[in-house]
Formats: C-alpha cells, structure tokens, sequence
C-alpha cells in the first residue's frame, strides 16, 4: 500500500510528553508501510512522522530532515547496512534474562554466536522476531548471538536512502512488540551491565556508487577526511544524551575505540579462490561506521 493514501491522523501530545504550547495535537503522517505479521492478512503496519499542530516537522522528528538529505544525495544511490545490538531483561528491565539470580555468568568467551542452553538465552525471541520481520518486508539480513550472554544482534539492509531508517525502526518495534509475548524487555542501551562486559551498539555500514565501483577506495577515503574534523559534532548526536550514553561504551576496551578519538583502518583479508575475491571486492567498498487494521508506528 502507498502510504500516500492513507489519512494523517493525530493524537494528544500531552500523553507523550511532546505538546507545545498550549495546543497539544501531534499529527502522525504515514510515510512507510509494511505487511502486520502479528494480524496478518491485509492489516498493515505504518511508519509515521510527527507533525506539530502547523503541520510542521516536530522537534523530535529526525526523518524529515534525514529524508530530505537522502533526496540531496540520491544520485550518489547511498546504501546502508545496519547492525543493531540488543540485550534482554527480565519483565523487570533490571535483571539480564537468563542471568543467574544471584551473581554473574561464566566470563565472556563461550556465547558469541554460541549454541547450547548453557550459552545462549532468548533464541526462540530472535527466531520469532526474524520470521516477523520477513514477512512484515524488512530487509532484515542475518542474526547472531553477541559476546555477552543474552545480548544478540540483527542485521538490516542494504537499504538505500530513506529506507534505512524505516527499515531499521520498524525491526525494533516489531522486537520489542515480540517480546511482549515472552514477558521480556528490549534494551538498546549501550552499556547496560557495567564492568567487563561488551556494550550493545548500532553499526552502520555506508557505500555510495563511486564506493562501489573499481577505484572505490579513494572516495572512502575521502568520506573518512571530511568525517574526521566534525567527529565531536557526530559523537553529541549519536545518542539522546549528546554522547554521555555512548561514553560509557566507547572507552577502548571491549571491542571499542575510545569516544575521544576519532580513527579508522583497512582490513586486508587473503582471498580463498576467485569467486571469493570477487565477494570480497563488493563488500569491501563500504565505509563502516478492504478495511485493513492499521497500526501506527510513531516517529519520534
């Protein structure tokens, strides 16, 4: 379905905290639309944009000024690869599931893309969340057990342009609504368990077309020179609390470079024969950092 035939509707900001003003009407206007893999049938899922009372962007709507950069820059077929690290607690939010009631895990090691009840917690979650995403249309790539026990990881794309962002945050609804039905909660914070434990991040893999083409190298190098001065600028924006959530994440040590430093580096992997090294060229040239139900999924 087009989301362009769909009504925009609105609903009362004072619930969410986001009126201004005396007027507290949010308006949500569809911009993406997905099968409903828990309704099914006809019903659809609905990504929407917040819109003030003048029906202009709200301060907490990032797509529009995102979506309006991807059209900039479309001539350039941007692609983006996401991968989002999550970690699941109990129906508390406070105790990791699968964690002893009293004390830690055995030390990391055993449970990154582990098998076994005894190193891998919420399988049947990821699973569930997988098949949801598939049928719902999300380009949802892969999944794997992390580092730290019941922390996982899912992958998104390639998308191109806009659809990165839809894509990716309807996979999280769509995870966090799955939960639901196993009385767990969906972390995205980026340290959630202090000490010596690997946090959770969201990677984000980008190439443009030049990146992509033989002599691909040098436009990503040239992308990394004009990133690096502007690294605090990005650190502040990363995260709702202008960088103090991924400060406690990005401190050199735990599969991290430290939040201060801005640096970057070329991976060389030795081919195992010709069709591998014709893989390795592709992936290489990317820089990494009715009356149906609707349900609508609010951009903040």
């Amino acid at each position: 379905m087009n989301p362009e035939d769909l009504p925009v509707w609105n609903f009362d900001g004072s619930s969410t905290g986001q009126s201004i003003g005396e007027n507290s009407d949010i308006y949500i206007k569809p911009v993406a639309c997905f099968r409903d893999p828990f309704r099914k049938g006809n019903n659809i899922l609905v990504m929407c944009e917040t819109l003030t009372h003048e029906m202009e962007p709200h301060p907490s709507n990032k797509r529009h000024e995102c979506y309006q950069n991807m059209v900039r820059c479309a001539d350039q077929k941007p692609w983006f690869g996401i991968e989002q690290e999550y970690t699941l607690f109990d129906y508390t939010g406070r105790h990791p599931y699968g964690w002893p009631a009293n004390g830690y895990p055995g030390p990391q090691g055993p449970y990154y893309c582990g098998v076994g009840s005894d190193k891998v917690k919420g399988r049947k979650i990821v699973e569930a969340h997988y098949r949801a995403c598939f049928y719902a249309g999300i380009k949802i790539a892969g999944s794997n057990a992390e580092v730290m026990p019941s922390q996982w990881e899912y992958q998104v794309g390639p998308c191109e342009g806009i659809e990165m962002g839809d894509h990716l945050w309807v996979s999280r609804w769509i995870l966090q609504r799955i939960a639901e039905e196993f009385n767990v909660v969906i972390s995205f914070d980026p340290k959630p368990i202090p000490g010596d434990w690997n946090g959770a991040g969201c990677h984000t893999n980008i190439s443009t077309l030049a990146m992509r083409q033989p002599g691909g190298y040098e436009h990503i190098e040239a992308a990394i020179k004009k990133m690096e001065p502007l690294h605090l600028e990005h650190i502040l924006d990363y995260d709702p609390s202008g960088g103090a959530d991924n400060k406690r994440r990005l401190t050199g040590l735990h599969e991290t470079a430290s939040i201060e430093n801005f640096s970057y580096g070329v991976h060389i992997e030795e081919p195992a024969s010709e069709s591998h090294a014709k893989w390795l060229l592709t992936v290489s040239a990317t820089l990494r950092t009715e009356d149906p139900a609707v349900t609508p999924i609010r951009m903040w």
